[in-house]
């Protein structure tokens, strides 16, 4: 597990920021998950799922957290890609990788838009 290189954002990052966390693993994207209750944001791991734990240590609910991508060099919105793994949820309706739901997509943009300044 890729642990150490998960940082959780609460108050908002630089563009900078985000490209150095990109550096680190896959260059021109970061995996992040999105914390839609909390307004918070797990970024740098190496999978969705890393992010996800360091966000339930932190204190979150599974049903609250949802996996993203970010191409960096991508203006806001459309660099947020909606696809992981962890967002197969058929309890909660969202039976693809993607978000299904129009409200959730909703949260997790406005999320990553005020951590994105």
């Amino acid at each position: 597990m890729s642990e150490n290189l998960i940082k959780i954002f609460s108050t908002p990052l630089s563009l900078n920021e985000l490209k150095q966390i990109a550096s680190e693993r896959f260059g021109d994207m970061v995996k992040g998950v999105v914390d839609i209750e909390r307004g918070v944001l797990a970024l740098g791991g190496e999978m969705h799922a890393d992010e996800e734990a360091a966000l339930l240590e932190a204190g979150s609910r599974q049903d609250d957290l949802w996996g993203i991508n970010l191409y960096i060099d991508t203006p806001f919105p459309e660099m947020v890609e909606f696809d992981s793994m962890i967002n197969i949820r058929p309890r909660q309706g969202n039976r693809s990788r993607g978000v299904e739901k129009e409200e959730v997509r909703t949260k997790i943009l406005s999320v990553v838009g005020n951590l994105l300044g």
